[in-house]
Parts: C-alpha cells; sequence; structure tokens
C-alpha cells in the first residue's frame, strides 16, 4: 500500500506544480483592534487566548465545574452577580446554531455559584420580538437554570437588539423581578450574543443601560457587525467585546467569562481575616476597616470601640455619655429635658412639674432652674426649701404706734410707752396729762358731768395701772430668767 502511494504522488506531481499559488486571504474584521478573536489559530498555532490567572490558594468551591460534576482543581469562587443572558434567536440563527448558544449559556451557569445570596440568572429571548424566558428570581440551582435554559426555542424573525437591551433594563433588571437593590452592591451584567447587524437604534440604548450601573458584554459570532458590538458593550472594549466564527466554537468563550466573574481576592473569598469591613484594593490585595464608632487596631485587622465623646465630634449641648458598642448619647443638666434631635436641650419649668421640693413658694428662674421663697410671717431656712414661723414685729409690719410685743406663732399686741395710754384701736396711744387736761375742762358744777367724767377717769387709770403692773410682771420675769441663766 505504501508503494501504491508513493507512485501516485510521483504522478500527481508535475500536475501539482502547475496550480497557481494561493491568493493572500483579504484583510477581514478579524484583524480590527478592540475586540478579541477566539476559534482561530495565532501565530505558532497557539488559540488566541490570554493566559490563564494564576490558581488561587484556597480550596475550590464545590459544586460548579465541568457539567455534572465539580470544578477542576484551582478555579476560584464567582462572585455574585445579576446576570442576564440576552440572546438571539433571528432566523438567520439555525436550529443547531441556537442549540450551541444554549450550551455555551449552560456551560456559564456552571462556571457560577448560583443561589439566592449568589449569583442570579435570567434569560432574554429576542428577534424582531422580545421575549423574557424567566426572571432573576425564577430558578435558584443550577439544575432548574440549565433545565429551563434548554426548553428556550427561537423566534426566527428579525434583529431587534436595542429592543432587547431596552426590555432587559425595564423587565428584567427591576427589583420586583429579581434584581438586587443599589445598597446590595450585586454588579448588575449583561451578556448579548447575536450574529447579525441591529435593525433598529442599539447605539442610544446600549448607553442608558451602561448609564444605569449594567455592564455589557457583546458576543458576535460569523456576521455580526463588529461596530455595533463595539456601540453595545462597555469600556474597555478589549476586556467587553469577543467575537468567534462560527457558533461550533462559541462554548470556548465559556472559559474566557469563568476567569472574568472569577473572584480571587481574599474580601471576595472570604479569607481576609478583617474583623469588621474588608477593602478590595486590586490585584489580590485588600485592606481592613473598622464600622462606624470603632478604629482600626495596630493588626490592621481588629477594631477597637471609640470614645466619641473624647473625641469631642457628638454633637450633645449639654452631656455626652459614651454607651458600650462604641456609640454615645446626650443628656442634659438638671433642669433641662433632650430635644427631639436628642442632642440640644430646653429648660424645664420645675415650678410646673411640681418637683422643685419648696415648701411655700417656688419661682422659676431664666436659665431652667428656680428657688423657694416663704409666706409673709415665715423665713426660708438653711435648706433653702423649707420655712419657720417668722417674728411679726421683727418684720415691721405690725402698725404699733408705739410697742409691738410677740405672743408666740405669727401673733403679736401693741403697747405703749410711759406716761400713755393705748387707744381702743388697739395700736395708737395717747398721753395721761392729756385726760387731766380733760378734767380741768369739764363743768365740775355739773352733778351728772362731773359724775361722767369721773367714770371717764377711772376708766383710764384702771387700764393704765392694768398696763404697767403687766410691764412690770414681764421685767421681773425677764431679770428672773436671766439671773437663772
Amino acid at each position: 500500500m505504501p508503494r501504491h502511494l508513493s507512485g501516485l504522488l510521483l504522478l500527481l506531481w508535475p500536475l501539482l506544480l502547475l496550480l497557481p499559488p494561493p491568493a493572500p486571504a483579504a484583510p477581514g474584521p478579524l484583524t480590527r483592534p478592540g475586540w478579541r478573536r477566539l476559534g482561530t489559530r495565532g501565530p505558532g498555532g497557539s488559540p488566541g487566548r490570554r493566559p490563564a490567572p494564576a490558581a488561587p490558594t484556597r480550596a475550590p468551591h464545590p459544586g460548579a465545574g465541568q457539567p455534572g460534576g465539580a470544578r477542576g482543581a484551582g478555579v476560584c469562587k464567582s462572585r455574585p452577580l445579576d446576570l442576564v443572558f440576552i440572546i438571539d434567536s433571528s432566523r438567520s440563527v439555525r436550529p443547531l446554531e441556537f442549540t450551541k448558544v444554549k450550551t455555551f449559556v449552560s456551560q456559564i451557569i456552571d462556571t457560577l455559584d448560583i443561589g439566592a445570596a449568589d449569583t442570579r440568572v435570567a434569560v432574554v429571548n429576542y428577534a424582531s420580538t422580545v421575549k423574557i424566558e424567566f426572571h432573576l428570581q425564577t430558578y435558584s440551582d443550577k439544575q432548574s437554570l440549565k433545565q429551563a435554559v434548554a426548553r428556550i426555542t427561537p423566534l426566527s424573525t428579525g434583529t431587534m437588539s436595542g429592543l432587547a437591551i431596552q426590555t432587559a433594563m425595564d423587565e428584567a433588571f427591576t427589583e420586583e423581578a429579581g434584581a438586587r437593590g443599589p445598597t446590595s452592591n450585586i454588579p448588575k451584567v449583561a451578556i448579548i450574543v447575536t450574529d447579525g447587524r441591529p435593525q433598529d437604534q442599539v447605539n442610544e440604548v446600549a448607553a442608558r443601560a451602561r448609564a444605569s450601573g449594567i455592564e455589557l458584554y457583546a458576543v458576535g459570532v460569523d456576521r455580526a457587525d463588529m461596530e455595533s458590538l463595539k456601540m453595545i458593550a462597555s469600556e474597555p472594549l478589549d476586556e467587553h467585546v469577543f467575537y468567534v466564527e462560527t457558533y461550533g466554537v462559541i462554548e470556548k468563550l465559556s472559559s474566557r467569562f469563568q476567569e472574568t466573574f472569577c473572584a480571587s481576592d481574599p474580601c471576595a473569598l472570604g479569607t481576609h481575616q478583617c474583623q469588621h469591613v474588608c477593602v478590595s484594593d486590586g490585584d489580590g490585595k485588600h485592606h481592613c476597616e473598622c464600622s462606624q464608632g470603632y478604629s482600626l487596631n495596630a493588626d490592621m485587622k481588629t477594631c477597637s470601640a471609640i470614645d466619641k465623646c473624647a473625641l469631642n465630634t457628638h454633637g450633645c449641648e449639654h452631656i455626652c455619655v459614651n454607651d458600650r458598642t462604641g456609640s454615645y448619647h446626650c443628656e442634659c443638666y438638671e433642669g433641662y429635658t433632650l430635644n427631639e434631635d436628642k442632642k440640644t436641650c430646653s429648660a424645664q419649668d420645675q415650678c410646673a412639674f411640681g418637683t422643685h421640693g419648696c415648701q411655700h413658694v417656688c419661682v422659676n428662674d431664666r436659665a431652667g432652674s428656680h428657688h423657694c421663697e416663704c409666706y409673709e410671717g415665715y423665713t426660708l431656712n438653711a435648706d433653702n426649701k423649707t420655712c419657720s414661723v417668722g417674728s411679726k414685729c421683727a418684720q415691721g409690719s405690725h402698725g404699733c404706734q408705739h410697742i409691738c410685743v410677740d405672743d408666740g406663732v405669727a401673733a403679736y399686741h401693741c403697747d405703749c410707752y410711759p406716761g400713755y395710754i393705748l387707744n381702743e384701736d388697739d395700736k395708737t396711744c395717747s398721753a395721761i396729762e392729756e385726760a387731766r387736761r380733760l378734767i380741768s375742762t369739764e363743768d365740775a358744777c355739773g352733778c351728772e358731768a362731773t359724775l361722767a367724767f369721773q367714770d371717764r377717769v377711772n376708766s383710764y387709770l384702771q387700764r393704765l395701772n392694768a398696763k404697767l403692773d403687766d410691764i412690770l410682771g414681764k421685767l421681773q420675769a425677764d431679770e428672773y430668767g436671766q439671773v437663772r441663766r
């Protein structure tokens, strides 16, 4: 057999020499900068793909490798995403080719950590119409996702890429459909796969999608328009635009997306050992930070509560009180209440509250304070709250013309100086000589007048003697008391 082949070659060799040399291939879209090419051989026969990243040190995350098995060694954990596939199923995509697209989608799903707290996946199917096959919240496990992808059928009409992106924005990336809100910091990613030129204005729609925070990847196949892919994709274009010559090799792109979605930094892997917050710095580096009210310790990992009151940044008008958790609260001086802002204080009306402790009278002062006073005839004690009975005579409000005499608890009576007698008002006094002058002016000859005059004089004299006896008795008692002391 080898001898027959060699003889046949010798016969055909002169004819082969007469054939013209092959013309050089015309430069096509594959030579344009700004997008990546897969599925053809590069210089030296090496495939045109970037080197794989270095394997991480942690053990591979189980359950997300090749279909039906675990990941291969060295594959890192995928970061959580809200991921929407936008797949072209227009009439230019043949049934077998559409099956290849679904396999490509399933292989990317295999490389991800799927779950409600991890990556969520939705699929938007489009041609000249758009159909959301399932939402981000529909499936939370790989098996259900891949089964749903396998059931997708092509729409087989035009290519309305702009309408598909707009529908994804309006319906697939909403919180009602299962997308997580902006506070979750979960990236929103869309991968659009097409083999044609959009039949609508895709550039404006894609710009709005990117502005809303959606990261767009454009995968072109066969006759895909490269300029349209560039208008769709996010920057930098060399990381977001991909091209393959046929659907037969699109599956090779799944490993590229696996690398793209791989989380190799310690913050995503959970190996950072930060007590509070891990912050990625890129290139596998990170640093630790602390929650508000805490400061980073010297080990650059653990946190200690800050003395907010000592920092004088608390904003309390009166008193700052540190709490155990590194936080604080404000309090007010006595006589003040804390306002609704929990920082400023307002003066209390202690007298109105009835908490003043005054025995008699409470008087409000300006600065939210107060003082106590007593009723007339009482004096304030040393505690500045209670009152004791005072001396009416000492207060000078008795009204006696000559002498005020204390009679006990807030009581008194009036007396007159020697040579005077107390009048009937019990306050004023009249001289005894005036009574004698009255005798000389009376009609002594009139019997009745004389008797009346005598009675009047006797009455004056009796009252005077009684007063004198009372004064002498008190004087003797005072002298006796002083002698006893």
